[in-house]
Order: C-alpha cells, then structure tokens, then sequence
C-alpha cells in the first residue's frame, strides 16, 4: 500500500467518524428531548397525591429515565477528531 493510499484510507476513516459522531449528537438531542418532558411529567406527578400503587410506577417511570438521562450524557463523551485536536 502507498503513501497516499493510506492517506486516502486514513480520510475514509475521519469522514466516517464524523458522520458517526454526528449522528451520535443527533441521537443525543432526539433523545434528550422528550425525555425531559417525561422526566419532568414523572416528577411533578410525584408531587401529587397518589396512590401507593401509582407512586411505585410513577418513581419507575423516574427512574428509568434518570437510566436513559445517564446513557444519553455518556453519549456526549463521543467528539469528532476535529474537537480532540482543538479544530
């Protein structure tokens, strides 16, 4: 393999980890969003007088989305080469 094949491998390989983390972002922000509504849907009904029966699913559907709140900031660890070089 010459130089500039692996140069030109070596340009594959960024272009497709920058649509990778631009996806990843994507993902991120398509998660992120409803998410916060549920979250926050979830905790104002705690607020509420609620049975013990809805108060056990109620703090479920918190705590699963406190789970997918966690998985979504790990998502933001993901940066473009361009972001680790300072460009």
């Amino acid at each position: 393999m010459t130089e500039q094949d692996k140069d030109e491998q070596l340009a594959q390989y960024r272009l497709k980890l920058e649509e990778t983390t631009a996806l990843v972002a994507r993902i991120r922000h398509e998660i992120n969003n409803p998410l916060t509504g549920v979250l926050g849907q979830a905790q104002l009904l705690l607020r509420e007088e609620l049975s013990e029966r809805s108060r056990k699913r109620v703090e479920t559907i918190e705590d699963l989305a406190l789970r997918l709140r966690d998985v979504v900031a790990q998502l933001r660890e993901v940066q473009s080469p361009a972001a680790d070089e300072g460009g």
